[in-house]
């Protein structure tokens, strides 16, 4: 299928960095994700296991980084470029893209509020590293506690009934950290550090909260199992324990004055992020239907010969088309934009993510049967793309929170 990038302004290098990426994913993205899909949850994160082998050809290619800062080390990508890389990315396999985009955000947030400990300790060394071997995850979700520890400036944030559990206490020069992070922390099972979303001042219900960097070889650290998932099965997700863990103070970025602020940062920016993973996952549905409409007899001709089939494959192919214009304007606005319009990025991120979903549906209809067989990729995009609509805020949850803000 030719490929047309309706945006004239691109540069030879810039279309040059999509398609290194494009080739990246298909060649070892997309083969990679479908091998840890067929594994047990354990063994995707296990020594031996191919998940890093992608993270050190990532991290050899600087993708790691493409939201750090170039001052520290990072690839200084333009917001079109770090779109484009996304959707790329998730095209090849929108699991092993979020596993590669949790794993900076101790670097990224500590990219917001640098200091020199942060920068020596925690930013170079990540940007620095081709070896994948340090790596983030975000611990933000609970056991009580899901879309609600998203919902900053709203009403019920500053509810002390709504309370996060995970809680921090100062105690000399050092934080002491107890309580538990759910299932869906993702890259928990196998990360280095992770940037831990915690309650402070619980009288004040989500908003007291702060963001502490925390290495998780730290003693009170523990780990639950991989949890066993129907779809994103090569992004691990797992459970993190804090049994008074004592973190360095030079650690904890942000308390309770300025922690909304940097939520609603975190939220524009993954939501953002989710826009363009998902729009590169629609493409990839519409295209495995395309192409596979051009092969398939039905009826004595050719699916993509029936009007019915090309019908669909228009509307699908005007989808996808829709979710790259949104996301990549939403995307360049709230990256040149402080405070962000996080609205924006919400609206993009719960429209991206239901039109893949959309769009994996209804190539499922046109490969009819052999849609619901595993030796066909669209049966794992399908089940990837239901994830979307979940993960981040789910769907229904977002709209709300963002309703107060239009």
């Amino acid at each position: 299928m030719a490929y047309l990038d309706l945006d004239l302004d691109l540069t030879d290098e810039q279309l040059m960095l999509r398609d290194t990426v494009r080739k990246f994913a298909s060649e070892v993205m997309r083969p990679i994700s479908v091998k840890l899909d067929a594994m047990a949850p354990e063994e995707v994160t296990a020594p031996d296991s191919e998940l890093w082998i992608f993270m050190k050809e990532a991290y050899k290619l600087g993708l790691h980084k493409i939201l750090i800062p170039e001052e520290y080390g990072g690839l200084g990508l333009a917001p079109v470029e770090v779109n484009m890389v996304a959707e790329e990315m998730g095209w090849g396999a929108c699991d092993l893209t979020i596993a590669l985009g949790v794993c900076c955000f101790p670097a990224f947030l500590s990219s917001m509020v640098p200091t020199d400990y942060l920068v020596e300790n925690i930013i170079l060394p990540f940007c620095n590293d081709k070896e994948g071997k340090i790596s983030g995850c975000w611990a933000i979700t609970e056991p009580d506690h899901g879309s609600d520890t998203l919902a900053c400036n709203t009403r019920q944030f500053k509810d002390p009934k709504i309370a996060g559990k995970v809680r921090a206490r100062k105690n000399g020069e050092s934080w002491i950290l107890n309580g538990q992070k759910a299932a869906w922390v993702s890259m928990a099972p196998a990360a280095s550090h992770a940037a831990v979303y915690l309650t402070i001042d619980p009288s004040t219900g989500m908003s007291g909260g702060g963001i502490c960097i925390v290495p998780l070889d730290l003693p009170g650290v523990s780990r639950g199992k991989a949890l066993n998932k129907i779809g994103k099965r090569a992004l691990s997700q797992g459970e993190l324990f804090f049994d008074n863990v004592a973190v360095p103070e030079q650690y904890m970025l942000i308390e309770e004055d300025s922690y909304e602020a940097i939520l609603d940062v975190t939220l524009a920016t993954a939501n953002a992020f989710m826009s363009a993973v998902f729009t590169g996952v629609a493409r990839a549905a519409y295209e495995e239907a395309l192409n596979y409409a051009k092969e398939r007899v039905q009826g004595g001709k050719l699916l993509f010969e029936h009007q019915l089939v090309r019908y669909k494959l228009f509307h699908m192919f005007k989808s996808v088309e829709a979710c790259r214009a949104m996301s990549r304007s939403v995307m360049s606005y709230n990256m040149n934009n402080s405070p962000p319009a996080t609205e924006y990025s919400v609206a993009a991120k719960i429209f991206c993510t239901d039109t893949a979903f959309q769009v994996a549906h209804d190539a499922v209809q046109i490969f009819g049967g052999n849609g619901l067989a595993k030796e066909y990729y669209i049966e794992k995009i399908f089940r990837d793309a239901r994830a979307g609509m979940i993960e981040d805020g789910s769907n229904d949850s977002l709209a709300i929170f963002a309703s107060e803000r239009i």
